[in-house]
């Protein structure tokens, strides 16, 4: 006759809080890895030059507030990560007029401000792209390595 216990059966399942949290810190460790080196790539495509860049590459830093900007934050709540830069100024649109383009305005050194076409200059999205290639990669053995 076999000895059968309910604790020694208990054992034999697995803790759900205990893979849960693995699950939880894998995934944060993963995704913060993704951001910070689409971050990073995202960044080193501004390259400090003179002039504008020409359009479809990534624009020329001058002052250095754009390139500064791109951050990253792992979203708990949703179990994402973000990307991108932060609003320089409230209701400011320079970001989004250099990824994608279209119309705006600047002002002028003597103050006056005028209506401007931009064309796309991205550098965020071919960031994500050459970086998602990677995604696979940082997933392998991410949940029982147990770092």
């Amino acid at each position: 006759m076999i000895q059968f216990s309910l604790h020694a059966a208990k054992e034999g399942f697995f803790d759900r809080a205990k893979v849960q949290r693995a699950v939880d810190a894998a995934n944060r460790r993963v995704f913060s890895r993704f951001g910070a080196f689409v971050r990073q790539r995202a960044r080193t495509s501004i390259r400090k030059r003179k002039g504008t860049s020409p359009p479809g590459s990534p624009p020329h830093s001058h002052a250095g507030f754009l390139r500064k900007s791109v951050l990253f934050a792992y979203d708990r709540a949703r179990n994402s990560v973000v990307i991108g830069p932060v609003l320089l100024k409230a209701g400011s649109r320079v970001a989004s007029l250099l990824e994608h383009g279209g119309d705006g305005t600047v002002t002028t050194r003597d103050g006056k401000t005028k209506r401007a076409k931009f064309r796309p200059r991205p550098f965020m999205g071919p960031a994500f792209a050459a970086e998602r290639e990677k995604l696979p990669e940082l997933w392998r053995g991410s949940a029982g390595s147990g770092r």
